[in-house]
């Protein structure tokens, strides 16, 4: 999953950008809002994390005008502005949710995690086969029986199953997977394929993960 981050103060975004990666989120920043709006309006996240008081647009801006475009997609402010009044006016414009700085990460992780919740909790996001994944409960199965991924493998079989049918590159998946965004070896990319079709076992037959040669992989059934 893709996230937005947009703060101005470099010490709290580095820190939050490693957290949630280290929690298996591909995180972009903004550090005004200016660019952050940008790449509000021209990326896909699944979830906006906004500072009120950044250079340039305010995150009250962005969230207004990205309202307007994405009425669905999740926004939480993280924000020092910590007035009722500033609460309910930042709800009012848009928001999801709205936490006061100083904040604890944990907090912050689990108000993520019940954005992204299912309104089916506890059913398949995405099924490819006999292979099911929630991604709330970062869990994968295979015909009911649990099967352990890393939060790498996690990610690049959570993004070719929600492609499914579709080519994934290989520019494409270091860009989302692995959050490269130059030139990089993806040869690691195979790697971590056949580290997935391993555990999934999958077999000849049920090779639901094929290779397109020269280009990146596709996920389909059949």
């Amino acid at each position: 999953m893709r996230l937005l981050l947009v703060e101005d103060e470099l010490g709290i975004a580095n820190f939050l950008k490693q957290g949630l990666e280290e929690e298996g989120y591909a995180v972009d920043w903004a550090s005004d809002g200016d660019e952050g709006l940008d790449l509000a309006l021209t990326g896909d996240y699944e979830l906006l994390i906004l500072d009120w008081m950044v250079p340039g647009k305010s995150g009250i801006e962005i969230c207004t005008q990205f309202r307007k475009s994405f009425p669905t997609v999740p926004v939480l402010f993280l924000t020092a502005k910590d007035t009722v009044k500033e609460t309910i006016f930042g709800l009012q414009v848009g928001a999801n949710d709205y936490i006061k700085k100083p904040f604890h990460f944990d907090e912050l992780l689990e108000r993520i995690r019940v954005q992204l919740r299912p309104l089916a909790g506890g059913q398949a996001d995405l099924v490819l086969g006999p292979i099911a994944i929630n991604k709330t409960a970062h869990t994968v199965t295979k015909n009911g029986e649990e099967i352990a991924l890393t939060q790498k493998e996690f990610a690049l079989l959570e993004m070719l199953v929600e492609n499914k049918g579709q080519v994934c590159t290989r520019t494409r998946i270091i860009e989302t997977v692995w959050d490269i965004h130059f030139d990089y070896n993806t040869s690691v990319i195979d790697v971590y394929i056949n580290a997935l079709r391993k555990k999934l076992m999958l077999s000849e037959d049920e090779n639901l993960i094929h290779t397109v040669r020269g280009i990146g992989y596709i996920a389909k059934e059949g």
